[in-house]
């Protein structure tokens, strides 16, 4: 059965890229979200670490140099620029919307660090930041009168003419085939882990909107640079791997080999530690290495790290007394769909945000806790763009 669907803006994807797009709409747009499986299902829940800021004005040469410098200096500048400077306003909307970020006894933001910042400029809710972001804006986004979702509903392809986009065509449960026409589209379908053995992303992320692009020959960029994260708990089944937060080496925590020994300096970038892990894994001969708490007092493990005391608990290991085995798993993707400054994509009316995007912000690899800020800054953009039309100021 085939059924003919109208909105103005069609988003696919409910992760927090596609929510704050949602949210910076103008209220007058029926728009319509969709997702593969349901809505808890999107990888910006499983962001534990947090979400930069920039701390002050005198921060600012500093969190450049840092993004810059774990990119591998491969980063559009321009972008860089619009993601700091944007940071504090997102963070201020993001409290005012609810989001429960951790704060000093005075009431000021907490702030933590990880690997490749020369500050604590994270802000973070426990290790489960991605969660409490997640699950605020849908609650925001749920409440909208002008917004319908639709869970299991999987995009199959672009609606377009004389290469504009019109929309997309869809699939449910139903076995029907949905022809969404929309004046816009956003996609905001995420990323490729679940093309690999062993990656921390949902299975669901197959980079669907890459394929689809490609075969409208819509500009793609960096396909090949693919972030692998130093630490995830090691099981020798294949299937999602929990992440270890790199802030719990920001807090202290340490790399060990078999003879437990550091090997490495923890808090250099993603890609080195990466390296580094493997180098030594195939020096031993060990299938992982392990990560002690040993340095992070137990008051900070059950205070800012409880999800991951827990599940390792669960899987047989007390971080508060015992060192856990880790292993490198894919993590993120910086590639993706070529999008300008305001996430429009090579094709007219059609927009891509968040990880299926690539605006250039993370260079050839990510710093860390720069994903979520990202997100929502481009997703911010792109709803300005839409609403605006071809003629936009921003403040």
């Amino acid at each position: 059965m085939t059924k003919h669907l109208n909105y103005d803006v069609v988003i696919v994807g409910t992760g927090v890229s596609g929510l704050y797009t949602a949210m910076n709409l103008p209220a007058d747009r029926q728009i319509l979200m969709i997702c593969k499986e349901d809505m808890d299902s999107c990888d910006s829940m499983l962001a534990q670490g947090g979400i930069c800021v920039l701390l002050n004005e005198e921060d600012y040469d500093s969190f450049f140099e840092d993004t810059m410098h774990a990119g591998h200096y491969e980063n559009r500048k321009e972008s860089v620029e619009i993601m700091i400077r944007s940071s504090r306003a997102i963070i201020d909307h993001l409290l005012e919307l609810g989001v429960r970020f951790d704060k000093n006894q005075d009431g000021s933001l907490k702030y933590t660090k990880e690997g490749a910042h020369a500050k604590a400029r994270i802000c973070f809710h426990q290790d489960i930041t991605g969660k409490e972001i997640t699950q605020t804006l849908q609650r925001h986004v749920k409440n909208l009168p002008n917004v319908t979702i639709r869970e299991y509903t999987t995009m199959t392809d672009l609606l377009t003419e004389n290469h504009i986009c019109t929309g997309i065509i869809a699939k449910n449960t139903e076995h029907e085939q949905l022809y969404i026409h929309a004046a816009d589209t956003v996609l905001a379908t995420g990323g490729i882990g679940g093309l690999y053995e062993h990656s921390t992303n949902f299975p669901s992320l197959t980079g669907d909107a890459l394929r689809i692009a490609k075969d409208h020959d819509i500009a793609l960029e960096h396909l090949d640079y693919v972030q692998i994260h130093p630490t995830s708990l090691y099981h020798p089944e294949p299937g999602r791997s929990f992440l270890i937060s790199e802030s719990a080496r920001g807090e202290g925590a340490v790399l060990l080999n078999s003879s437990g020994e550091r090997f490495v300096n923890e808090l250099l970038p993603r890609d080195v530690v990466t390296q580094s892990i493997q180098k030594e894994m195939d020096r031993e001969g060990s299938s992982h290495v392990w990560l002690s708490f040993h340095n992070v007092p137990e008051e900070t493990i059950k205070e800012h790290f409880p999800n991951i005391y827990q599940t390792c608990l669960e899987a047989g290991f007390d971080i508060t007394k015992e060192p856990i085995p880790v292993v490198p798993a894919q993590h993120y993707f910086m590639g993706g769909i070529h999008v300008d400054n305001d996430s429009r994509t090579t094709m007219e009316h059609l927009y891509a945000v968040g990880e299926t995007s690539c605006n250039g912000v993370h260079g050839k690899n990510r710093l860390a806790s720069n994903s979520l800020l990202e997100s929502l800054v481009f997703a911010q953009r792109a709803a300005r763009r839409i609403a605006a039309g071809k003629d936009i100021h921003y403040e």
